[in-house]
């Protein structure tokens, strides 16, 4: 039988999965690469925001970590694709989950951020 773990132990399993989730561009990636593969472009296009240095180091944290798989063709200009693991995969649940409570509470989330703000002056 397994014991449980205790998440707050520095030495506990689930930090890995918390430190991989705890990651805003982490999670944005991984959502954009659920529908299949993608070269850089059009990641750096569906996630408008994010500058091409953070996704090189996002991308390559992502592989680092069996999450993404990237494809390197032998082609003049080279051709790279990215495509999400079994491991990456595993991983959408938990972020959709994410994403549902978000878009759920955000709302609530932010009304409290200008409340916080207002009662500091």
């Amino acid at each position: 039988m397994d014991t449980v773990k205790d998440v707050l132990d520095p030495t506990c399993p689930s930090q890995v999965a918390l430190g991989i989730l705890g990651n805003k561009w982490t999670m944005l990636v991984i959502f954009a690469l659920s529908p299949g593969v993608h070269r850089f472009s059009e990641l750096r296009d569906r996630i408008a925001v994010i500058t091409p240095k953070v996704l090189t180091q996002t991308l390559r944290a992502l592989e680092r970590d069996g999450l993404v798989e990237r494809t390197v063709y032998p082609v003049v200009p080279p051709k790279v694709e990215y495509r999400l693991t079994e491991l990456g995969r595993g991983l959408l649940e938990s972020i959709r989950a994410v994403r549902e409570w978000a878009e759920a509470h955000a709302d609530e989330v932010l009304e409290a951020r200008d409340r916080a703000e207002l009662a500091r002056g």
